[in-house]
């Protein structure tokens, strides 16, 4: 969790019959965080372009402390339902990766989701505490001051705001709020709008089951889709404007 969370009011989803009209031809990247422990990702790569700053490729992620489930496999789970959900509302899908055993560091992510012409990137992860009482999702933005993607902030921001008023909406878990960050090679090398949604704590019990819940990563993907459904409806309300 990174302080300073901001929270804004995202323009009300489209009607579904709108919708289906509007997507035909929006591509966008679904990126599911990390990949199996058994790949080491380890190895270094510049924070951002141009930087001397060096992070590992990717990180490990978190567990589920009370149904021992990574991150990694929760974040693949809901990556797939969320493709197959924007897919029949319309979108083309990019997918970062499609098992647990691909190693791709989050440089390569960014830079993925931008040659396979993605217009947005959604990067799904879960978020992990000291403190079991945590709760709640959030969204991760680039800042207004980013050194690198400084540019991508305002739409990045939009995209964020939608995404995480809309999985909060869909799935009533606490709204934490959209965060701001420019330490995040993912979001760094990105060259389209991008947004990190944490989608709850692994750490809660509450957040933990209900994530796991299969049944409930179906109201999950809904939330995350009408999300997507709504940064598309204001793009093209501003840019008819």
């Amino acid at each position: 969790m990174i302080p300073g969370s901001i929270h804004t009011v995202c323009a009300e989803t489209a009607e579904t019959d709108q919708q289906l009209s509007q997507t035909d031809s929006h591509t966008v990247a679904i990126d599911p965080g990390h990949q199996g422990p058994n790949v080491d990702m380890s190895a270094l790569e510049p924070l951002g372009p141009g930087s001397t700053e060096m992070k590992a490729k990717a990180s490990t992620g978190t567990q589920g402390a009370f149904t021992g489930l990574g991150e990694y496999q929760l974040n693949l789970d809901v990556s797939l339902k969320l493709e197959q959900e924007l897919t029949d509302r319309g979108y083309i899908v990019v997918l970062t990766r499609r098992d647990n055993d691909t190693a791709i560091s989050n440089k390569e992510r960014a830079e993925y989701a931008a040659e396979q012409g993605a217009e947005i990137c959604v990067r799904i992860h879960a978020n992990g505490a000291d403190s079991s009482a945590a709760s709640g999702a959030l969204t991760i933005s680039p800042s207004s001051a980013n050194p690198y993607v400084a540019s991508l902030y305002e739409q990045s921001n939009l995209l964020s705001q939608c995404v995480l008023d809309s999985y909060c909406q869909a799935t009533e878990f606490d709204n934490r709020g959209v965060t701001y960050a420019d330490n995040m090679t993912g979001i760094n090398w990105s060259t389209i709008p991008v947004t990190i949604l944490e989608m709850g704590f692994m750490t809660n019990e509450h957040d933990d089951l209900q994530m796991s819940d299969p049944d409930f990563q179906d109201t999950m993907v809904t939330g995350i889709a009408d999300g997507i459904d709504s940064y598309f409806e204001s793009v093209g309300k501003d840019v008819e404007n």
